[in-house]
């Protein structure tokens, strides 16, 4: 945890996502399926679990839990935390075998060096760049040693606010990261990176998306 004041405004993303949960599900539940490039990251990081002995894998920011079934679907022990109560609700609903907890990533009711994976899957995109150390700080902390972490995001440098999507009236800020700024951000979290793809946008997005695959050094000998 912080002392320092956040702008991230958690509360109003939290509002939010409760609003919108049901609809989100709806018009995103089949997403992945056109998208070759997403699930090819996704594919790479479950392998990288896989071959580093497997594990615990936690979906941070699982929304109604669409990708956490997918890890699920590439062999990984998989579970979801999410800040909304309502796509908790949503998740598990709709897959009552899986874990989905509430939860804040900067506080994560997670042991430490317990993960073998974790997942920010568009999760940070409401958390201005000068705050992302914090997450990283704590996936670092969960994370066990070699534990593989994978974070998709939006490409740019600036912050865009989103006050109607889904059907619904929002009041959310949606930042855009330069790829190489998350990636020094990482290392400097202590995180290394391992692969980083960038793809042009499809016809429903607006700017470019990146995925950057990472991990948690093992100790040195």
């Amino acid at each position: 945890m912080t002392s320092r004041p956040l702008t991230s405004r958690p509360d109003a993303t939290r509002a939010s996502y409760d609003t919108v949960a049901v609809d989100y599900n709806e018009l995103l539940k089949a997403e992945l399926e056109s998208k070759p490039f997403d699930r090819a990251m996704l594919a790479v990081f479950a392998e990288s679990v896989r071959a580093g002995g497997g594990g615990r894998v936690a979906d941070l920011g699982c929304g109604p839990g669409r990708v956490t079934i997918h890890l699920e679907g590439l062999g990984l022990d998989t579970f979801g935390i999410d800040l909304s109560p309502e796509m908790v609700a949503v998740a598990r609903r709709i897959h009552p075998h899986l874990r989905f907890e509430v939860g804040t990533m900067t506080d994560l009711d997670i042991e430490d060096d317990s993960l073998a994976g974790a997942l920010a899957w568009y999760s940070t995109v409401h958390t201005p760049l000068d705050e992302l150390p914090l997450f990283f700080k704590e996936f670092h902390r969960v994370l066990a040693p070699g534990g593989q972490l994978l974070i998709a995001f939006k490409v740019g440098d600036e912050r865009v606010r989103l006050d109607h999507a889904y059907g619904h009236a929002l009041d959310l800020d949606v930042y855009r990261f330069p790829p190489e700024r998350v990636a020094e951000l990482l290392r400097a979290a202590g995180l290394v990176e391992v692969a980083r793809l960038v793809r042009e946008a499809d016809s429903r997005e607006s700017t470019p998306q990146a995925f950057v695959l990472a991990r948690k050094p093992e100790p040195s000998a």
